[in-house]
Formats: C-alpha cells, structure tokens, sequence
C-alpha cells in the first residue's frame, strides 16, 4: 500500500477532518458560506487537500440533476462531502 503523504496547511485556523484532524482546507478556500447540503449548512470550497474521489454518479440536488464525486479523507476514509464535476 504505502505511505501516505498528507500535506499540512499554513495558519491557526484550518479546516480539519473531524474524524482524524488531517488538514483539509484553508479559509481562504471558502468561495461560500450560504451553500446547502444534505444534511443542513455547508461550506463550498474551491480547492481542499488530503481527499480522495469516489466514481462519477448522477445526483439530484436543490438547484437539480449534477454529475458528483463524493470525497473522502484520505487518512481515514470517512465521507466529508462531495463535489460538483463541470462537464
């Protein structure tokens, strides 16, 4: 399998996984504070670190039918989010 490279972000105040504390995102990264998810508020990001992608799915969300990837912390593998693939 390999070592697992995690990359550490700059800053007091990072976005973390809240299962594993890996660093996640900056504040810096936050494009919106007023997004939606499934399960109430969220933030939309445009760049986060240490994640990785499920497959490409078909989903339907508040604004309608998207092509999504779920993301997942890449230490420990728990859901974080998902985002919006532009095709």
């Amino acid at each position: 399998m390999g070592l697992l490279f995690v990359e550490s972000l700059p800053g007091p105040k990072v976005f973390k996984c809240k299962h594993c504390g890996v660093d996640s995102a900056s504040p810096d990264a936050i494009v919106s504070k007023e997004f939606r998810g499934r399960h109430g508020r969220a933030y939309l990001f445009d760049s986060v670190v240490n994640v990785s992608f499920g497959p490409n799915e078909d989903r339907i969300l508040m604004t309608g039918m998207h092509i999504v990837n779920d993301i997942y912390c890449s230490c420990c593998q728990r859901l974080l989010g998902w985002r919006y693939l532009i095709t």
